[in-house]
This record gives C-alpha cells, structure tokens and sequence, in this order.
C-alpha cells in the first residue's frame, strides 16, 4: 500500500494532492470491501464529496500498483483516489479508516396494479420499523444541493427517479418496465403486494414450437412461455423460482415480456398456430424460423426439417461460360463446398437437405468486395468480348487467389499453352495447347514453352492460335480455350517469336496456305519449335542469307547488254525469283539501269505496265538489248491484244480502261514500272494491278515509298500477295509502331522484305559516277511581292485552321497551301494579280546567263506549267535559247535528241510531272529546281535526269527557295519524308509523318 500511495502521489497534481488530504481531515472516506486481508488485495473504498449526489467509488489494486474512480473527472489520479490512498495506507489494516456516519434507514420498493398496468412507489423504513413514504424526488433534493439523510442512494436509485419523472407517478410506462426491472435487480429490496420478490431484467419470451402436422408437413405453435405463472400486469410476468429439495421456497421472480406484437398486450392471441405443407419446408427453415428467433423462444420438436449447417461460410461462387471471344460470367453467393444452398437476397435456395445458418455480416462483406474489386453483383449475369473478356478473366484469377478460392477456379488451368506446327496437305497452322497428362508446360531448357509432338500426341485443349496473338499483343496473360476454360500464354516464347507467328498467320490465305515468299519465315519458326522444315524451304536459303549464295543465271540468246557488276547481281537476283515463282521490287536509285536488268531477266509471255512518257523507251530498249523479243504497244481506240507478242507494252491508264480484258490474260512475267503508281492501293489503278495474273511479278521503282509506309505494302501486294499481310494488320503490326519510333518494328519490316527487295544507290555501285552537288539559291522578294505574300499567307492560315478543325485530313491541307507557295514564287500566279515579272525569275535569268555563257546546259523544272510560260517570255527577251517537254508534247523523243544534240538549245523547261521519270538528259550538267516539293524523291527523280549512267561531268542541283516563306519551312519537312523511305529500305530507326502542329508551323 504504501508503494501505490507513492506512486499516487507522484503521479497527482499538487492540487489534486492537496484536495485529498483536505477530504481525509473532514472523514469523507468510508472503506465498504477489501479483497483480502493484506494490502496485496483490492480495496474499495466510497469517498463522500461536494457536488457528488452519489459518493464515489474508489477502487485501488494494491497488487497491480492501478487504480480507479467513477467520478468521471478528467484528471487522473483525481482528489478522491488520493484521498482513498492516504487513508488505506495510514490504516494499514484498514482499523484506522473512518466510517461515515450509519443511515437509520433504507429505500424500498413496492410493486402494484392499476387497471393491469404496472405500479411503482417507493419506502422509506427505518430501523424501528417505521414506515415513510417517499415524497418528492431524488433529483430535486439532490438539486438543492441536499441528500436524503435516512440513506445512501445509489446510481440505480437516481435513474428510476428519473424515469418515475417529477412529480413522481406511480403507473410505470410500459415501454420502461425493462429498464426499471433492470435497475431494481442490482440489490434492490422490491415487494408485490407485500411479500418480497426478484426483479430481472432478462425479458421472457413467448414460445414457437415446430413439430410435425397431422397428415404431412408442419406446424408451428406460438404460446406462452413455460416458465411464466402468470401474467400480472401488461408486459409483466411471474415466474417460479425453481427450488432444491429440502430448500426453503425461493422468492417468485418478475419479467418484462420482449413480444406483444403477436401475442397482444395480455397475451389473449395465444395459441396462435399455421401448417406449412411439405413442399414448403425450405421457406420453414430459411425464413420463417430465423424470423420467429429474433423476438421467440423456438423449439423444435421434429426431426424431419432440413439439418442446419452451422459451420458453414458465404463464398462466391462463378458460373464461367464462353462461345469463341466472348465470356459469360455469372456470380452466386453460396455456402458450402460443393454447394448446400444459394442465397438470394432474403430468399435462400437449398440443394440438399442442409440449411445454412447464415452469416450476414460475411455476406455483405463478399458482395461489397466483389462490387469495389470486379464490378460484379451476385445473381445477374454479364456479357464481355474480345479483349475485355480476357481482361476480366485475369483479374478473376487473382481475386479468387487473393480471397483464398482458388480451389474453386478449375477454369483456369495451371499449365502455359505450348505451341507446335501443324504442315499437314500443304497447309500451315500454329497450334497451342494444354496438355492434361503432362505435370507442368512443356518447356526448353530455358525455361521456354514449346513442343514439337507429332499430330498425333495433340490431345490437351487449345486455344486459337490468333486469340493467342491478339492476347499477347494486348499485354495480357490468359487466354480463352476452345470449349471452356483459360490458359496462362507462353509469355517468353512468344516474346521470341510471337512476330513470326503472327506474319505467318496473316499471310495465309482463306484456306491456310501460305504463298511461297513466306517460306523463309515458315523456316525460321521449325527451328523455333525444332520441327523438321517442310520441302521448298531449303531451296530459297540464298535469299535469306544476303544472297550470297544466289546462283549465276544464264543470260537469255541474244542479248546484247554489257552488263555491269551491280547489274549482273540484279539479274542473277530476278532470275532465281522468277524460277521460284516469287515476286520482286527492283528499287535501285535512278538511272542505275532497272529496265535492263529487268530485261535480261523476262521469260515467256511477258507484260510491261508504265507510264505513257516511257511506253516507246521501253520499246526502244528492248529492241536495242533484246532484239529478238516481239513487242507489241496495246494503244489506240481500236486495241487489241496480240497474243503472240513476247513482250505487251500498256500504259497505267489503258490498264485502268481494260482492267478486265487485262487480268483474264495469263502472263509469264507482269511488270510495273515507276510502280509508284499504284501507291494507293484503294486506287483503280492499284486494284487492277493487283488482279493481273503472272508467275513472275516484278515492281520497278526508284521512290517504293514517298509519304506513307502503306505505299510499300501495296508495292509488295503486288509483288507477293499475303507476305505482308492485309492492310489493316499491316498498320498495327509495322505503320502505327514505326510512326512513334519503335526501332524494332522497323528491323522486323527490313527483314522480312529484304529477299524481296533490291535497292542500291548510285554512290555505292558507280563509284566512277561524276559527283552531284545539292545548292540553295537564296531569292529576297521585294516590297510588292512582300505584301502579296503575307495577304495570301493570313488568309491561308485561316483556311487551313478552319478544315483542320472541321477534320479535314492533312493532304487537304497541304492542297490549301498551293496558293501561299505560288505566291513565293510570282504573284501573277495568285488569282486576281498583275506582275510582269518575279524575284525568282530574275534570279533564274541571271543564274542561266552565267551557265550557259559557260557552256553548260541547263534543266529548269517547275511543277506548274503556268509558271513554264511566265518564264518563256524572259528567256526569249534574254536571248537564251530553249526548248519545252511537258504533258501537252506530242514527240517527246524528238524534243528530247534536240536538247541532248551537241548544238542543241543549252536550256530546257520541264514539267515535274511529264519529266521526272523515263528521260535520259545526260547533256545537262546544271539542274535548277524553282519550286520545292513536298517531296523529296520526286525531286530527285528529277535531278537524276541529269545524273546517271552515260554522265561525264560534274551535276549542280540548284533549288531556288524564297527567303521567309513557306519555302524554308518545306525543306525541313522534306528531310522526315526522305527518312520514311529510309526506314523501310535502309537503316534508320524510325520515321514519322507530318502532323497537324507541323502543317499550321508552316503559316508562321
């Protein structure tokens, strides 16, 4: 004791400390129990104190060195446990601790009736045996400030004061019998008409009994409770106390009733009965009895109900189905495993002779988690597809792992897809599958899934192989089997050689076979999967390893070509694809010779599609090298096909017209030249090509790609149809990812056409080609120029805004800046100006004056005839001869000997169009481009004219660009252009399109 005073009184306030003591010298302390008879025990002692009705208790735990008060102050330890500790540690025994003074008297309660409704009033007896009744209230003396002097209330006391109210009544209301029989059983002195009895605070229930009905099913029986004697008053019974043999009888004991709904006020309802037939046992056991044990005592007294299952818990259970991508899921909150019963709401399905007994709170706590993790509600099924179903079905699988379900989730299998080939009767197919014999996936030694089992061995479940692929691309991990069910993807192996799978599946054609230019790819995958390649692969080895290993081809008799190294490699190339019955894209740089090295590779029946500006070159060419071929010019309004000619010559628009009369033809070998025509593959042109029926295909073109990569599928469609796959799997799997820099989209791209494709450029294979020299003449527009200009430029800025907002497309854009760069060039090629000359002009004259004065000749191409004969009047004023080839020139090869004759005119003006492709000007050593294009391969289309074989001097290359225009902003943009090519054909790592912030940056 005296270690917990210290305790006490270091822990107090001084304060506090010093209210203690004050209540020690005025002998407030009274001890009412100790616990044991050493101050090890517990001690509990009453402290009386001002502005306390009820003395506090203080109780002080000598052993645990703890305390208590229920005074309810804020400060611990308060004055009343200080005062309890001075006090037992001063009476170490406790002889020393003051007792208050004894009451004379003590509070009685007497219970009665009125009209059956329960009576309270209250005694006071003193110890003469007197009787006085309780006038007033306690509240009201304690208000004053005053106690009752005859005895010591208690909180019990205060609160049916409280509820008797003031003035006090005596009828007890009935929704307080509870209550007040609560409070009376804490060591009250209660009597009823005299004689002593217990009050309980534990309500009686009425009593449901479920027992078997006459003639089949059940019964159940609402009555009173055995235990009551009898009903005293409303909501009030007497019970017998039960008592020991030999004992004397125990006083009876008084409950409130809890259920008077059903029984009434008297329990004059009572008996109530209601017969459940048979078939109505489950709402029997599920609702009706959990219903009547909320507010009755129920007994049952059959045992032909359903058993409970008490130890049973709530899960979800999931109803998985799915028919080809789309998934089925339907949630249930069940018990049991395998299930016993399926809840609904308030309604409870069983599907045995078990009942749950249910735990609601657990219910709710399952429905909410799968509302917040899956947004799932049990009972109503939902629909997902494609891509989402996959999703799904991988977030399922970890929340039935997180929830501890994963018994439950034999949809999923434990065991990744493996993947074999299937090369059966010619056609190709990937197939992955699980195997159940097998105890995990089957995998390499790096850890990989992969099999090479025979047809034969195939009897796990699958999944489709293009499903697989969309998953994978997609960044999931699961995939829907055939029949039922989700596997974990070979995520590894498909990071390997998912891109192979997936060209070869988009090659294929409707009937799975896949055409022969992907037979190098095909290889590849057997020794991914170790599976012996199938007949065909091997032979086509050379192209897949940098043809080296190409065999030289036997050129055809007659032929008269000196043939240059790079050249022989061309033929050699062409003429192994034709015996393999392969296309190819010829793409070597301009004036490298495609059209003789084409021509030393045709065999049989062979058709020339061109433009109609080379039709009579190619003729011309052929029977210069080739004069032992018969061609034939199909042309003229009266054409018909000569059908013994070696070589047919058609122009890309007579295609177009007799797209039908064309491809009903069976041709030997079909080639394209400048193929850049059929860039657009939605074109007439590119689908009439694409029909023309030939073993041996070939695409000539020096530009294979000038604005978009979709230019070099619709080449290679031509060539071989299905390497690349439709166009739509073309943007997704090479367009969209090289568009944002993915360097490994564009490695793929190479590979896979480089068998196809053959593209050298001049300063690798004509080492003794005379070199080209790029130049930029500067040109200052003056003052009227000027204003022309920017007027043009606001208003072009605004439409250009206005049909990018509306959605126009880039390519209309550009179209709407034809105006602002005619305007650079000459106003009086803006609708509604005058001038008599230009800035640009003037700079041209003085440029070709020095050429020519030098004897040099000069090309001068614009791609506005308009802008041609603004300039004619100025060189005719200027005494500079010329001459003029454009689309409107009927004799292009006599225009073109007259240019290239030694005492020809040292000028000539081209159209971009009608001379960027087909002419051979090597007199020309100065080219003078006066207004830049777009793009970057037309322009050199044009300056190689000039530059290419059969060139002896020196190339100048001059592009005249107005200074602050539209102009120098084009040239920046003509670099991304030329990269696009790059990527496809050469080693960049990535190129991208103009967009819309770059067009508007143009304006600026």
């Amino acid at each position: 004791m005296r270690r917990l005073l210290e305790t006490i009184k270091k822990e107090a306030l001084p304060a506090i400390w010093s209210q203690g003591v004050k209540l020690v010298r005025e002998n407030s302390v009274t001890s009412v129990t100790r616990a044991s008879a050493n101050d090890s025990g517990e001690v509990t002692v009453r402290v009386r104190a001002p502005g306390h009705p009820i003395a506090p208790t203080v109780i002080l735990y000598v052993e645990d060195n703890e305390w208590s008060c229920d005074c309810g102050s804020k400060v611990d330890p308060c004055a009343h446990v200080a005062a309890a500790a001075i006090t037992c540690a001063k009476g170490e025994n406790g002889s020393d601790i003051p007792q208050a003074p004894a009451k004379t008297a003590r509070l009685v309660y007497r219970l009665g009736t009125k009209r059956r409704l329960l009576t309270l009033t209250r005694v006071v007896i003193h110890d003469d045996g007197r009787e006085e009744p309780f006038g007033g209230t306690l509240a009201s003396e304690l208000g004053r400030g005053r106690g009752p002097t005859e005895f010591s209330p208690t909180h019990e006391d205060l609160l049916i004061d409280r509820i008797l109210g003031s003035p006090a009544r005596d009828v007890v209301p009935l929704a307080r019998v509870g209550d007040i029989f609560e409070a009376l059983s804490h060591d009250a002195v209660v009597t009823f008409d005299g004689t002593p009895v217990r009050v309980s605070g534990e309500g009686l229930a009425p009593r449901a009994v479920v027992e078997d009905a006459p003639g089949g099913g059940f019964v159940v029986r609402i009555e009173k409770n055995p235990a009551m004697a009898e009903l005293v008053a409303m909501g009030v019974a007497r019970c017998r106390t039960p008592r020991a043999e030999g004992a004397p009888a125990a006083p009876d004991t008084f409950r409130p009733l809890t259920e008077t709904t059903t029984t009434g006020d008297f329990l004059e309802r009572l008996p109530l009965a209601r017969t459940f037939p048979r078939a109505h046992e489950t709402e029997l056991v599920t609702r009706v009895i959990p219903e009547l044990e909320k507010g009755f005592s129920v007994v049952i007294k059959t045992n032909k109900l359903p058993r409970k299952a008490a130890h049973l818990s709530p899960r979800i259970a999931m109803d998985l189905s799915h028919q080809g991508h789309t998934l089925s899921i339907l949630p249930t909150l069940v018990y049991g495993d395998p299930p016993i019963a399926r809840v609904d709401g308030d309604t409870v399905t069983l599907f045995g002779k078990d009942v749950p007994v249910r735990r609601r709170d657990e219910e709710r706590e399952l429905i909410l988690r799968l509302r917040d993790d899956l947004n799932l509600v049990p009972g109503r099924r939902v629909d997902l597809d494609g891509t989402e179903a996959i999703r799904f079905a991988a977030k399922l699988r970890d929340w039935q792992q997180r929830t501890g379900d994963e018994a439950h989730a034999k949809v999923f299998e434990n065991h990744a897809l493996s993947a074999r080939l299937d090369l059966q009767n010619g056609l190709f197919d990937v197939i992955f599958e699980v195997d159940p014999a097998t105890d995990g996936p089957a995998l390499d030694k790096d850890g990989n899934a992969r099999g090479s089992r025979p047809p034969s061995a195939a009897t796990g479940r699958r999944a489709d192989a293009e499903a697989v692929i969309r998953a994978w691309r997609d960044g999931l991990d699961l995939v829907p089997l055939q029949g039922g069910g989700w596997a974990p993807l070979p995520a590894q192996w498909l990071n390997e050689h998912g891109h192979l799978v997936a060209d070869l599946l988009a090659a294929r054609d409707p009937e799975k076979k896949l055409p022969t230019a992907a037979l190098p790819e095909l290889g590849a995958l057997c020794d991914a999967l170790d599976t012996p390649k199938p007949l065909g692969v091997g032979k086509l080895l050379p192209l897949v390893e940098g043809f080296a290993g190409i065999p030289h081809a036997d050129l055809p008799k007659g032929i008269f070509a000196d043939l240059r190294a790079y050249q022989r490699v061309g033929v050699d190339w062409l003429s192994f694809l034709r015996d393999a019955e392969l296309g190819a894209v010829l793409a070597d740089d301009m004036g490298l010779g495609k059209t003789l090295q084409t021509i030393c590779a045709v065999s049989g029946r062979t058709l020339v599609v061109c433009p109609k500006s080379v039709v009579y070159n190619w003729a011309d060419e052929i029977q210069r090298f080739r004069p032992g071929l018969r061609t034939h010019i199909y042309q003229g309004v009266k054409r018909e096909l000569d059908r013994s000619a070696d070589v047919t010559l058609v122009t890309y628009a007579v295609l177009r017209l007799d797209a039908t009369v064309l491809s009903s033809e069976s041709w030997d070998t079909v080639i394209l030249d400048e193929a850049q025509a059929i860039k657009n593959p939605t074109s007439q042109t590119a689908r009439a090509a694409f029909e023309l029926k030939g073993a041996f295909r070939v695409a000539l073109s020096g530009t294979p790609v000038e604005n978009r990569l979709e230019e070099l599928w619709s080449l290679m469609h031509f060539a071989n149809p299905g390497l690349l796959g439709g166009r739509s799997d073309f943007q997704e799997r090479y367009a969209s990812p090289i568009s944002v820099g993915d360097p490994s989209a564009a490695s793929r791209l190479r590979a896979k056409i480089r068998p196809f494709v053959l593209r050298r450029m001049k300063r690798e294979v004509l080492p003794e080609l005379p070199p080209r020299t790029d130049a930029i003449l500067h040109v200052e527009l003056d003052d009227v120029e000027r204003s022309v200009y920017d007027a043009v430029r606001v208003a072009t800025k605004k439409d250009v805004a206005l049909a990018l907002s509306q959605g126009g497309n880039v390519l209309a854009a550009l179209e709407a800046l034809l105006r602002l760069r005619q305007a650079a060039c000459h106003a009086q090629l803006v609708p509604g100006q005058k001038a008599e000359s230009s800035s640009k002009v003037d700079r041209l004259l003085e440029a070709l004056e020095e050429t020519t004065s030098e004897g040099h000749k000069a090309l001068v191409f614009s791609q506005w005839t308009s802008f041609l004969d603004l300039l004619e009047p100025h060189l005719g004023r200027a005494g500079i001869k010329y001459t003029r080839l454009d689309g409107a020139t009927r004799d292009r090869g006599a225009v073109v000997s007259e240019f290239q004759a030694e005492d020809g005119p040292p000028v000539m003006l081209v159209s971009l169009k009608a001379g960027g492709t087909g002419l051979n000007l090597t007199a020309a050593d100065h080219v003078f481009l006066l207004d830049p294009w777009w793009n970057p391969a037309v322009e050199d289309q044009a300056a190689d004219r000039a530059h290419r074989i059969g060139q002896d001097r020196p190339v100048m290359v001059y592009r005249m660009v107005t200074k602050d225009t539209v102009e120098e902003r084009i040239l920046a943009l003509k670099e991304r252009k030329r990269a696009l090519a790059d990527v496809a054909l050469g080693n960049a790592d990535h190129a991208g399109g103009i967009t819309r912030d770059e067009l508007l940056a143009l304006l600026e």
